[in-house]
């Protein structure tokens, strides 16, 4: 598997692979279900470009999108214009939505500083082969040396076993809007490497 850190040239690529990958996801489908995540996604992969931490596998086969130690995801304007984005995606669940993105701020943790996995996917051409947890075992190699932890959120539960293997463990939980399907918050302290004493 051949992973490079993406550019600008990459946000079209890297959006369809998120779009594909989160096409059924039970947390995100519920959220836009007649389309509109290549937007959100678009803008959460645009912005995370100005950090040197989102990754490519392949030919867009799977995608990684980081924002590091001190980062935020999303500068004020974009998070302005995250309000009238989703008036215009899902309209009047547009609130309900939001309460979402609310959730999702309040579960973060502020404190100690991490490595934020924002998105992981992989392109469903790929599923199956192990290159989303392949991604995201090398993106964890990279930051084990800096000694600094990690954290997530599994949007679909079925996934957390896989996250658990790599050393996140279960850090809390939220509930999707309509209380039907609870999601976890995941943390991984960094792993002792050969070069550390």
């Amino acid at each position: 598997m051949e992973v490079r850190l993406a550019t600008e040239h990459d946000v079209d690529g890297i959006t369809a692979t998120l779009t594909a990958a989160f096409a059924a996801d039970p947390l995100w489908s519920w959220a836009f279900p007649g389309g509109g995540l290549a937007d959100l996604w678009r803008l959460l992969v645009s912005s995370a470009l100005r950090y040197p931490w989102v990754w490519v596998a392949d030919d867009y086969a799977a995608a990684s999108v980081w924002i590091p130690p001190g980062g935020i995801e999303l500068t004020d304007a974009e998070e302005a214009s995250l309000g009238p984005m989703l008036d215009d995606l899902v309209g009047s669940r547009a609130t309900e939505v939001q309460s979402l993105f609310t959730r999702l701020a309040e579960t973060h943790p502020d404190r100690p500083p991490h490595y934020y996995l924002s998105l992981l996917g992989t392109h469903p051409d790929h599923r199956g082969k192990g290159l989303g947890m392949a991604l995201l075992a090398e993106n964890l190699a990279m930051i084990d040396p800096a000694e600094m932890p990690a954290y997530l959120e599994s949007s679909n539960p079925d996934n957390d076993t896989r996250y658990e293997r790599l050393g996140f463990v279960r850090a809390g939980e939220f509930q999707r809007p309509d209380g039907q399907l609870t999601c976890s918050t995941m943390w991984r302290e960094p792993r002792q490497t050969p070069s550390r004493r």
